[in-house]
């Protein structure tokens, strides 16, 4: 799909797991999950974009799929590969903030997101708010 000044139009979608607070040891959700992050930013770190300290630490776990796959397919992909650890993150709950985070990127401003219904079963199995990034660029 090409715009009216010849860019082509690109479409971009992320879905990650990331778990939030005052975690002094990281390795032990990496070891409680089973999974290994895409990254962990520690407390007093630099935010690359704005240079300021993080004031929580963040562990982020995201499914390594092409990023002009739909939206759905990285949620469902992100589901089926934390589902049979929602007992753990339930509990790691209870200590720190665990949300998922989704992205979408594109340079269209006339687009728009759908997926279907079952899409929302983890923010349902996990009792996280369903949220989207959206940037338009």
């Amino acid at each position: 799909m090409v715009q009216e000044n010849d860019e082509e139009y690109y479409f971009e979608y992320s879905a990650s797991l990331r778990i939030f607070g005052n975690i002094e040891n990281p390795n032990e959700i990496t070891n409680l999950l089973g999974l290994e992050p895409k990254s962990i930013h520690k407390i007093g770190g630099k935010i690359i974009h704005n240079n300021k300290p993080y004031d929580k630490t963040i562990w982020i776990y995201q499914i390594d799929i092409p990023e002009d796959d739909p939206l759905e397919l990285h949620i469902n992909a992100l589901w089926n590969k934390i589902k049979n650890k929602k007992k753990e993150l339930l509990k790691l709950k209870e200590k720190y903030t665990v949300d998922v985070f989704l992205g979408y990127r594109s340079n269209c401003c006339t687009a728009g997101i759908e997926f279907s219904y079952k899409c929302l079963d983890m923010f349902t199995e996990l009792e996280i708010p369903f949220g989207v990034s959206i940037i338009i660029a």
